[in-house]
């Protein structure tokens, strides 16, 4: 379906032409009638299907309408991470750039007065974690008193993060009459029950579930030791020539290692992390994007929100803990109908992680051994049956009972007392 048959204003179209985008995907042929319908939407898309254009090209073309010189703040897009908020800004700003519309990204990490300042000047749009946004709310930096159009983006992950009470508490700031759109890539059950408590006369859109998650994505798993782990990624990236690769590891100080490793083996290689500075995490993801870095290693969330159109290849190090990060991590690859390849390294301890991640796939990721790294999984060990001799002997449960023997018991001594020292006394008095 091209955009042109969904009622889109023409500077929207143009401005989408521009990045290339002509037909809509099935998440925007879904989502963006509805949102011009003005109904309250629960709606599950992965990453990488076209998502953040289905809410935005709405938002957009309803605020412009109403737009009469003076901004006022009608939109509010929460996400979970800084990098998300930038490329959600990004996008808003690329699809209204024909439009007079103000559109700001408010995160933590970033200078507040500036942010301020940019508040103050009067803005149509604000993308911005939770956390930023309810601290400027506070502090009376903005009103959201005429938002019109409320959108929780990825919402799985916003809660997963804890960040659940401060988006209830934003939501007591904003006015009842509004339009709520939640988008996730997975529709948990602390989804559905959010969902059902915030919004009214819910449409439900099921396009991208998870059981059908990145179909032009290639998974393999190669089976390795985990201490082996460091040494086959080096080898992969190496000897396949990858030259742009995305790799995934559960914990902070995991990857720091992993990025030293790749480092020392020759490989130019950066990381990002939650405990990285936002400045360096911006300028680890520019030297990914501009090739001066061959490898970026990358935490889950720290990893949210990243866009890299032309990524081919993403490597899991590890199993995720949640079984819907598997989902955002290859949806990092094969982005709007491209192809991608998702590797997994998978150590024996993960087995049963990666049982729980296909019964969500509803398939069997296929496995490839690589040569010099295959390894056996141990054999049971065979517990030999005792002869009922060996069970006479250990009977008990204290091990092995004393025998007694057949013949005449002996007689037990009797305890020394004191009595028997007066009487041996009395005896020797006498003699």
């Amino acid at each position: 379906m091209s955009l042109d048959t969904l009622n889109i204003r023409k500077e929207i179209i143009a401005a989408l032409e521009d990045k290339g985008y002509v037909k809509a995907t099935d998440i925007q042929k879904e989502l963006i009638p509805s949102m011009f319908g003005g109904r309250d939407i629960l709606a599950g898309a992965q990453t990488g299907t076209g998502k953040t254009a289905g809410f935005a090209v709405p938002i957009l073309q309803m605020i412009a309408k109403e737009y009469e010189g003076k901004r006022t703040l009608k939109a509010l897009i929460i996400v979970p991470t800084r990098e998300l908020a930038r490329q959600v800004h990004a996008s808003f700003e690329a699809y209204g750039e024909n439009l007079p519309l103000k559109t700001i990204a408010l995160y933590g990490g970033s200078n507040m007065t500036s942010q301020t300042r940019g508040l103050v000047n009067g803005v149509d749009i604000v993308v911005g974690t939770s956390g930023r946004i309810l601290e400027h709310i506070k502090q009376k930096n903005m009103s959201v008193e005429k938002v019109a159009h409320l959108v929780l983006d990825e919402a799985d992950t916003i809660l997963d993060m804890g960040f659940v009470n401060e988006v209830m508490e934003i939501f007591s700031h904003l006015p009842q009459e509004r339009q709520n759109v939640f988008i996730s890539a997975t529709l948990s059950g602390a989804v559905k029950r959010l969902a059902d408590k915030i919004l009214h006369r819910i449409k439900l859109i099921e396009v991208d579930s998870m059981g059908t998650a990145a179909q032009n994505v290639t998974q393999v798993i190669h089976p390795v030791l985990k201490e082996q782990k460091n040494e086959l990624l080096s080898y992969l990236i190496g000897s396949r020539n990858y030259q742009q690769v995305l790799v995934f590891v559960r914990k902070k100080f995991e990857a720091d290692k992993v990025a030293e490793e790749l480092n020392l083996s020759g490989l130019k290689t950066a990381v990002i992390h939650g405990d990285k500075s936002s400045g360096n995490r911006s300028r680890a993801l520019s030297d990914f994007k501009e090739g001066k870095v061959r490898v970026l290693v990358a935490t889950d969330i720290a990893a949210r929100g990243l866009d890299i159109p032309a990524l081919k290849i993403v490597i899991n190090y590890d199993i995720p803990h949640v079984k819907g990060d598997y989902i955002h991590r290859i949806g990092r690859t094969g982005r709007a109908g491209s192809e991608g390849l998702a590797i997994t390294l998978l150590s024996p301890e993960e087995e049963n992680s990666l049982k729980d991640v296909e019964k969500v796939l509803k398939k069997r990721i296929k496995r490839e051994e690589v040569e010099g790294y295959e390894f056996k999984a141990p054999a049971a060990k065979k517990i030999a049956k005792k002869s009922a001799k060996e069970h006479k002997k250990t009977d008990g449960a204290f091990g092995k009972r004393k025998k007694h023997s057949a013949s005449a018991p002996t007689k037990k001594k009797r305890k020394v007392t004191k009595r028997d020292g007066f009487k041996q006394l009395d005896r020797q008095k006498k003699k």
